[in-house]
Parts: structure tokens; C-alpha cells; sequence
């Protein structure tokens, strides 16, 4: 029967590999290029720009460049950011962040974070007033006149204008600072006879989710804000599923979309009230997602003026950048973009203390392999009671077999022997769960912080390791790189060199492999499975991981590699000390022929 099983456990296994490798290259890889080529055909038809307003026409797609070329411009230059804004619609529209490089070639272009309407994938801002039969407002066609300035940049602020001809003059000064602010001041002078109720409003429209974006599992991308005293996230499957959400009254707060490690939000008023929601528009090509919100009404009485403020973050989430904006403009919790996950509380001061290790050492690898030392320090007692007990129940292991075999067909017997047995050798058979219980936060934790931490995009480590966030370039079909082959187009392997392309699922490297094995190493110390059924899972987790890990970042791969390192340094000098026999002093023995001394 547990031959059976056995043969049973080894077919199941065969099987889903051989299931996932058919799903993938049969479903998943058709698929996606279907998609691809839906997108580059698509046509928008129409969408709402903003509250209040009517649906904009939104021309045939076009490249980027034919985008730009639609509507005058003025250009944007600062340190941190380069792109223009039109001034047909008054939008901040097409941006760059220069500080960052699509990839790790020396003629990479900067990242690309808005694009114009009518582009494949736009994604911009729109600014304006809405008004219940107030004629004449501006909209996302409106050509504004440039009055002051020629280039945007800090200290340079630009004043566009623009009079509707009945009574109505409005007036846009933007102005922008060395990292990745804006700041839009709108005015309306009323010189008609009449009173007229207005309402400030903005909107970040993303037309059509690219295919590398929505599909990341452990930090959010779409829709984000905090709104009415609360982190108000939604991922784009949910937002296109239940067309966007409810309307969030609420005092101050900010919203915006939010990609992996890039952010662009609206910040009205802190002091005044708005209502903010999600929404989407869906086309026979590609669905809108619009995150906007309205502000409070003000009225404009005849020979009057009133004015609104509203900030527009487009950038990269550096959390000591989000926290300075926080403190400044007193914004209420704009570093909430940041994806810390339901252990925040455990994720912040983890990511603190490794940023404060990186800005010491300078290489983020090194950051990684000195805060696992730490956090290997911080529960060294707790392991060492763990190994400890598990050791001891490797160590009475063949006399609890012994027991199994002796009283099979009595299993009350077999209970109370195997109970005298450990109150005779002083084993505790849950002294090791406890805690393994209290480590697992802090590691689900540190999974979290290597996964949302923009430090370790494109972060060098040694050799071949060029980028911590990408995963292991190299690949055991050209042994690492020895064979002059690229198996980047073979079914399932995959290639890493297009952006936001994952590994195909038989894409092995390096450290998955040294993670496999080191995971095998401290599993083998570990006692085993009384069922040989359960011993032949264990026996093969390893190798699963391996092949699972090799999907994720190598930063990743770096430390729980070289965790697995330390825990089986620990694991070793403790069963030395209990004079436990363990697979490092198997390999000695058979590398020298010599018997190791379990002293």
C-alpha cells in the first residue's frame, strides 16, 4: 500500500508539471499575444474627461509621437522629470522620469510615465471646473493661450488663459519643483451679470491597462487614494468588473492610479470637502479607468474672482520623498501609496532599517545579506530553542520507528510508548512550533519589503547579478551563459529581454538552483515525516520551489538563499552538539573517506 502511494505521489507531481507546461504554452502564451494585438489596433471611441463634462471624442489610436504633435506644447524640464504639457486641454500629459531607465542598457530611454491622449495606454491628468448649465468651461479640446513663461521648470512657473467670451476668464499658473510636484492654481474672474456655482475637479485617466500592468499578485497596482480617513486601493480587475466604486465623501485626502513603483495623484485642498470616486468606461476597444474627484462648489458672484489649488504627484515612490510632500503639504498619509500590506506595522520599520543599511553600504545585495545576519541575530534564541527540539527528534527518531514497527497493530500502545519515550529523553514534539509561529511574520514581512522596495529596481549586485528586481538572467539550458545560444525563444523557457516579460516556467538559473539546494540541506536536517508518503513530499518541495522562486526577483533569491545558509550554519553546530548525525558530515565523510567526530 505505501509502494502504491508512493508511485501515486511521484504520478501526481509528474502530471502538474506536465499540465502547467501544457497550460502555458498552449493557453497562456496564445493568449497574451492575442492581447498584444488587440492593443495595438484598438480604437477608443469615448470617455468622460471629468465631472460634469461630456464625453471627449477620442481619436484612432496613434503612436506617441503623432500624440504629441496634436497639440501645442510647452516644454517641462527639472532634475527629476522631462516631458511637456499641452495646451489644448491645459493637461499635464506626456512625462518622463529621468532618473530611472526602462532597462539596464546605456541607451535605455528614461521610464515613461504619462502619455497623451489618443496614444495607445494613455495616461494623464485633466484639471478643471464643473458647473450645471454654466456655459462655456473649459474642456479637453479647449485651447489655452501660453501668457507667461516658456519652459516649465523650478522657479520658473508658466500662466496659461483662456476668456470663454461670455463674462468667464480663466487663468491656470503651474508651477513645479525639483522632484515630482506640480502645483495647478486655477482662477475664474465672473465679469457677466449673473452669479455662477462652480466646483474645482481632477482626474487621472488611464486608457486601456498595458499587459505587463494589473497582474502583480503581491503588490498593488490601479487605483489608490485615502479617502474619508481610509486607504481606498482597488486593482484593476475588481475596478473593471464592478465599474469603478462608491463615492468617498471626505476632507482632504488624495487619488490617483499607482503602478508598481510609479504614482500619479491628484491632491486638492486639504482643508475642503470632496467627493472622490473610481470609475470606468467600457469601448468595443479598450476599457477607460478614470480616478477623479470633485470639490467643494463655490459661488462667483458678478465682478468677482475665486481661486483653487490642487497638486499633481507624477513620480517615483521613494518613500522619504512621499513623507517629506506628507509633512509639507499636509497631506494625510500619501506615503499609504507605498504597498506595505496588511503587516505594515512589521514591513515599515523593516524597510527603514534596510534603507538606512543601503545608504551605509551602497549596494542593495549587501544591504540584503547584512539585514538577514540581523534578523537571524534578533531570533537566535527562539531558533535556537527550535533546532534544539527538532534535533532531539531526529536523534530518537529510529527508536520512535522502532516503537511503530513494534506495536503497528496497537495504536493506544504504540501512543503511550512513544509518550514515555519523550518524557524519558526530555522531547517536546511542539517545542518547535512556537517559534517558527513567531518567525513567520517578520519573513512574510521581509518578503513584502524586497517586493516593493524601488532601491532594488535595476540594483547591481556582484558578477552577473546586474538588477535585484529582475529575476536570475541566466538559464542551465547554455549552462549559464558557456553556450553561445539564446533560449529565450524556446517554449517554456521564455526570455527575460522584453520589458515586463516573466521567465517561462522551466527558466532555471544559477540562484535557483543554489536556493533549491539549500533548502534541501536544511530540510534534511530536519527530522523526517513518520509516513513514507509524506517523507517522499517533503523530499520533493524542494525541487517544486525551485521552480516556483525562479519566477521572483533575484534580491529575493539573495536572501532567502543565504537565510537558508545560516539556518543550516545553526542547524549544524547544534546537532554536532547533541552529536547528531547530518548531511554535512555524510558529505565529509564521503569526500574523505574519513568518519566525521560528532564531538
Amino acid at each position: 500500500m505505501r509502494d502504491e502511494n508512493t508511485r501515486n505521489t511521484i504520478i501526481f507531481f509528474v502530471s502538474a508539471a506536465l499540465l502547467l507546461m501544457v497550460y502555458q504554452f498552449f493557453v497562456i502564451e496564445p493568449q497574451a499575444k492575442q492581447r498584444q494585438t488587440a492593443a495595438a489596433v484598438a480604437a477608443a471611441t469615448q470617455a468622460p474627461a471629468g465631472p460634469g463634462l461630456a464625453a471627449p471624442q477620442i481619436p484612432q489610436a496613434m503612436t506617441r509621437q503623432a500624440a504629441i504633435g496634436a497639440s501645442p506644447r510647452v516644454p517641462i524640464e527639472t532634475a527629476a522629470l522631462k516631458g511637456s504639457l499641452s495646451l489644448r486641454g491645459g493637461r499635464i500629459d506626456d512625462l518622463y522620469l529621468v532618473g530611472y531607465r526602462q532597462t539596464l542598457d546605456k541607451g535605455s530611454p528614461p521610464v515613461e510615465l504619462l502619455r497623451p491622449e489618443g496614444a495607445t495606454h494613455a495616461l494623464f491628468t485633466d484639471i478643471g471646473w464643473a458647473g450645471a448649465n454654466v456655459p462655456g468651461l473649459p474642456t479637453a479640446q479647449t485651447l489655452w493661450t501660453l501668457a507667461k513663461g516658456s519652459v516649465l521648470s523650478p522657479g520658473n512657473p508658466i500662466t496659461l488663459t483662456y476668456a470663454n467670451g461670455q463674462g468667464l476668464t480663466f487663468t491656470r499658473v503651474i508651477a513645479v519643483d525639483d522632484k515630482f510636484m506640480f502645483t495647478v492654481t486655477d482662477s475664474v474672474a465672473n465679469a457677466g451679470g449673473l452669479p455662477i456655482t462652480l466646483a474645482p475637479y481632477g482626474s487621472v485617466q488611464r486608457q486601456g491597462v498595458p499587459e505587463h500592468l494589473g497582474k502583480n499578485s503581491v503588490v498593488h497596482e490601479g487605483g489608490m487614494g485615502w479617502m474619508d480617513g481610509q486607504r481606498r486601493p482597488i486593482r484593476y480587475a475588481k475596478w473593471e468588473k464592478e465599474g469603478g466604486g462608491p463615492v468617498y465623501p471626505s476632507t482632504g485626502g488624495w487619488i490617483g492610479i499607482t503602478d508598481h513603483y510609479w504614482l500619479t495623484a491628484l491632491i486638492p485642498a486639504q482643508a475642503e470637502k470632496m467627493e472622490a470616486r473610481y470609475r470606468v468606461t467600457k469601448t468595443a476597444a479598450l476599457n477607460i479607468f478614470d480616478a477623479s474627484f470633485v470639490g467643494q462648489a463655490r459661488t462667483i458672484a458678478a465682478g468677482q474672482q475665486v481661486s483653487s489649488t490642487i497638486h499633481v504627484f507624477a513620480g517615483a515612490k521613494q518613500e522619504p520623498v512621499l513623507k517629506a510632500y506628507q509633512e509639507k503639504l499636509g497631506v494625510a498619509h500619501l506615503d499609504e501609496a507605498i504597498d506595505w500590506g496588511m503587516l505594515w506595522f512589521i514591513t515599515r520599520p523593516i524597510f527603514q532599517f534596510l534603507a538606512f543599511i543601503f545608504q551605509h553600504v551602497g549596494n542593495f545585495g549587501v544591504a540584503i545579506l547584512l539585514l538577514t545576519v540581523v534578523v537571524r541575530l534578533v531570533f537566535f534564541p527562539l531558533a535556537n530553542k527550535q533546532y534544539e527540539s527538532m534535533t532531539k527528534m531526529k536523534k530518537v527518531q529510529p527508536a520512535m520507528e522502532e516503537l511503530r514497527k513494534t506495536f503497528k497493530d496497537d495504536p493506544a500502545r504504540q501512543q503511550q510508548e512513544l509518550m514515555e519515550l519523550y518524557k524519558r529523553e526530555k522531547v517536546n514534539p511542539l517545542a518547535g512550533c512556537f517559534p517558527i509561529l513567531l518567525q513567520i511574520p517578520v519573513f512574510f514581512a521581509l518578503f513584502k519589503v524586497l517586493q516593493i522596495s524601488i532601491e532594488m529596481r535595476h540594483a547591481p549586485f556582484f558578477g552577473f547579478i546586474k538588477d535585484l528586481s529582475a529575476p536570475d538572467p541566466t538559464t542551465i539550458f547554455n549552462l549559464f551563459g558557456l553556450i553561445p545560444w539564446d533560449p529565450g525563444t524556446a517554449p517554456m523557457i521564455g526570455s527575460l529581454l522584453a520589458y515586463g516579460t516573466p521567465p517561462g516556467f522551466l527558466h532555471i538559473g544559477i540562484l535557483p538552483i543554489l536556493y533549491g539546494i539549500t533548502t534541501w540541506l536544511t530540510t534534511s536536517m530536519s527530522p523526517p515525516a513518520p509516513d513514507p508518503m509524506q517523507q517522499r513530499i517533503f523530499q520533493l518541495m524542494p525541487i517544486l520551489f525551485t521552480f516556483i522562486m525562479a519566477q521572483f526577483a533575484i534580491g529575493l533569491l539573495v536572501y532567502y538563499t543565504w537565510s537558508n545558509i545560516l539556518t543550516a550554519m545553526q542547524q549544524y553546530v547544534i546537532m554536532r552538539r547533541f552529536k547528531v548525525d547530518n548531511p554535512i558530515d555524510q558529505l565529509i565523510r564521503r569526500i574523505t573517506g574519513k568518519p566525521a567526530e560528532l564531538t
